[in-house]
């Protein structure tokens, strides 16, 4: 059973880097062809695509996020990371981390952790 769990603080300051931690069990961050993503759903909102990391390495993000996002892993404790720079209030989310099988679909998700941008 593939598990994810996505934890850092819930209150960042504006201006400052938000950084979160998903931990996945139940598969390897290298297993060929799967995708790992970083997801966000503002307040009222629907769901923005935050950006991801491949099996090998590769990372890629949203076009309106990417100057501000950075993705990485750490495959000896099978966790990848997601940092978001100079956040404003506009950045308070539910974040969630989420596995991308070969065949596109979003078969597993973390629960989600809340993020609230607040001096």
């Amino acid at each position: 059973q593939v598990q994810l769990q996505e934890s850092g603080p819930g209150l960042v300051k504006p201006s400052q880097t938000l950084s979160l931690t998903c931990t996945v069990s139940g598969d390897s961050i290298t297993t060929n062809y799967v995708t790992w993503s970083w997801i966000r759903q503002p307040p009222g909102k629907g769901l923005e695509w935050i950006g991801y990391i491949t099996w090998c390495g590769s990372t890629g993000g949203s076009p309106s996020l990417k100057s501000r996002t950075s993705i990485s892993r750490d495959t000896s404790k099978n966790q990848f990371t997601l940092q978001l720079s100079s956040v404003t209030p506009e950045d308070t989310a539910m974040y969630y981390c989420a596995r991308r099988d070969q065949y596109g679909e979003y078969g597993y998700w973390g629960q989600g952790t809340q993020v609230t941008v607040s001096s």
